[in-house]
């Protein structure tokens, strides 16, 4: 496992205020999109290319394009939401699947699957895992093994924030022949009794859709 924490003044700005809880709905949504828009530079640093042939106004020129078949970003549902826009503004040639997955509240470490829209096969894809948090882990070892045994070329996570606990659990639990990567923007204190990260920023779904009863 590889894992990468954005170091940059940018970054810790828009997350400072992304983390204040009088920051409203609208506000929050677009630094997410920022947010992931930067770490979406770091993440696809080994995105496949190949050569391409074109000409300029001035002169023919071999460039650069992205190779083929196209890389696929998963947002884990709900508040994966809020990342897609961002990711796909990086990535536009990109193809969208989708993991709805949510915490066992009795395991917090185990995961229930309640909803899939994805490729059978993944043979030869990058794959692009978006979730706000990584809390547990759970999530993000479950949705990456399910990527994994469908063929996935490589697994790259882009999470706002972790925990140190998610961290270690990820790193004691996920498949080590699988390529995998993880990118975040920070990581934080800890988890509380709750599974919650301190200082964290709160609910992200709710903060990003608002609260659902």
């Amino acid at each position: 496992m590889e894992l990468h924490v954005l170091d940059h003044p940018l970054v810790e700005h828009k997350l400072t205020v992304l983390r204040d809880k009088n920051t409203s709905s609208a506000t929050f949504r677009e630094l997410v999109t920022e947010l992931v828009m930067l770490e979406a530079y770091e993440a696809t640093r080994n995105l496949d290319i190949v050569d391409k042939p074109i000409e300029t106004p001035v002169a023919p020129m071999v460039g650069k394009h992205i190779a083929s078949p196209a890389p696929i970003i998963v947002p884990v549902l709900r508040a994966g939401l809020g990342m897609l826009d961002g990711m796909t503004k990086m990535i536009p040639t990109a193809e969208v699947g989708f993991l709805g997955m949510k915490r066992d509240e009795e395991h917090p470490t185990q995961q229930i699957t309640y909803a899939n829209r994805l490729p059978e096969d993944l043979t030869g894809r990058q794959c692009f895992l978006i979730d706000p948090m990584l809390a547990t882990g759970g999530t993000l070892v479950t949705a990456t093994h399910y990527l994994a045994e469908r063929g996935a070329k490589d697994v790259t996570a882009i999470n706002i924030i972790a925990a140190p606990e998610g961290i270690q659990y990820v790193q004691d639990h996920i498949d080590p022949s699988i390529a995998f990567k993880v990118v975040v923007c920070a990581v934080d204190e800890k988890l509380n009794e709750k599974a919650y990260i301190v200082p964290g920023l709160g609910d992200t779904g709710d903060r990003l859709y608002g609260v659902i009863d």
